[in-house]
């Protein structure tokens, strides 16, 4: 049967030693998966070091899925290991992880896949030149991440490490920001309204009931919290409403006052909040100095960042991160684009001149490390790229990269929803 080999290097700015312990660390299997694809059912038993065997399903075609089971082996401290699989949609994969020293502070990250698809002669010629275009797309974004990271992790904080609790460490931005805080070395501790089946350490708060342990809140460097009800999960709704109000600022009021009356203060609270503070201003710009704008998420962000008073009160610097529409395939706002845009139907939304201040997943929790690593930059953060743009230029564009029409004009579903630039919030 023809056996396949693909190769994959890269240069990389720290030791080989640091280069492996990043991707044997928790946290480099989320950070290196491609948004586009995610693996799904994960399960995960026994250390990459002994032997684990890790297993999820992977999308083949429209939605069918494959199980893939995949064991560790031949593993070599501080050089590489291997996984090979047991079921899956080859009929052979070898992946071996390289890490090789190319002098001070400098090595080389090699991946090599050894191959074979399904169906011999026939399956190797039909389906090979569309598995290479995969493993190169796949592989371009894994070296860039795990280059990206290291880099993170040596420019912010240079080898020291925090204990940190986060709340939201479930949603898009947290299930990534933990993920990079792990290859870093860092103590994550999510900070959940039940037990958990991760494995992950974890402390347990019902905010609506008033039910906490304040000595559970001791013994961190910094308190990252970015929970809340998903804005865009359903109609507003009086009831709605209200709930995403309690979820924003009573919950962060409850946190703030907690960690202000702990015996050990933590130095830091990064708090969630989104540019719905400015509310809708046209083409105005708008900075941190900006006053806050009318309507109902202009009032939940402006109270919702008054809710951290009393921690910075205490002594602790606080930082409000003023989210924008936060960009992923993986959630958010545009993974619910996408289906209708891929179909040629996706359309510019009302008049299409409401701007629209987006960021990427990427960047929003390269931002939160930044600000965690600084904790002198307290206050209001805007958490957006440089440009935005109005709806009509995003539809045009997504529809260019798509390769897909954007002659449709939609309206909104929910009239009392707002064309708002926070309807991309993070929040879940």
């Amino acid at each position: 049967m023809p056996r396949h080999i693909f190769e994959k290097t890269s240069s990389v700015h720290v030791s080989a030693a640091k280069l492996f312990e990043w991707h044997v660390r928790e946290g480099a299997f989320e950070r290196l998966t491609p948004p586009w694809d995610p693996p799904q059912d994960m399960e995960f038993t026994g250390t990459i070091s002994e032997g684990g065997i890790r297993t999820f399903s992977v999308p083949m075609i429209g939605p069918l899925r494959k199980r893939w089971v995949a064991k560790h082996q031949d593993f070599i401290p501080g050089s590489s290991f291997v996984d090979v699989q047991q079921t899956g949609p080859f009929r052979y994969w070898k992946h071996t992880h390289s890490t090789l020293e190319a002098g001070r502070n400098q090595s080389i990250l090699q991946d090599r896949i050894e191959y074979e698809l399904p169906g011999g002669w026939i399956g190797s010629w039909i389906g090979n030149s569309m598995v290479r275009r995969k493993l190169e797309s796949v592989f371009a974004y894994r070296h860039r991440i795990t280059v990206g990271d290291l880099e993170a992790h040596t420019s912010l904080t240079r080898g020291t490490t925090m204990r940190i609790l986060v709340s939201g460490a479930g949603g898009l931005v947290g299930k990534q920001l933990c993920a990079l805080l792990r290859t870093g070395g860092h103590e994550v501790v999510s900070l959940a309204r039940s037990n958990s089946r991760s494995g992950n350490p974890q402390v347990v708060w019902n905010p609506p009931k008033q039910q906490l342990n304040p000595t559970d809140f001791e013994g961190f460097d910094a308190v990252i919290h970015l929970a809340g009800e998903n804005i865009a999960g359903g109609r507003w709704n009086s009831g709605r409403k209200a709930e995403i109000r309690r979820s924003r600022v009573d919950d962060t009021r409850l946190l703030s006052e907690t960690l202000a009356g702990l015996k050990s203060l933590p130095r830091q609270l990064i708090c969630a909040s989104a540019i719905g503070y400015y509310g809708p201003r046209g083409n105005e710009e708008l900075t941190e100095t900006a006053t806050a704008g009318e309507g109902f998420l202009t009032d939940v962000c402006r109270d919702w960042e008054e809710a951290v008073d009393p921690a910075r009160k205490s002594g602790i610097s606080v930082s409000n991160l003023r989210f924008g529409i936060i960009l992923s395939p993986e959630g958010g706002a545009l993974a619910k684009m996408l289906p209708p845009f891929k179909m040629g139907v996706g359309g510019i939304l009302g008049s299409g001149e409401q701007y629209m201040s987006w960021i990427t997943l990427d960047d929003v929790i390269g931002t939160i490390y930044f600000v965690l690593a600084h904790p002198k930059l307290n206050g209001p953060v805007n958490v957006t790229a440089p440009k935005p743009v109005t709806n009509s230029e995003f539809t045009k564009t997504l529809g260019k990269v798509l390769k897909r029409p954007t002659i449709f004009s939609q309206v909104r579903s929910d009239p009392t929803i707002p064309l708002s630039v926070t309807d991309g919030s993070p929040m879940t």
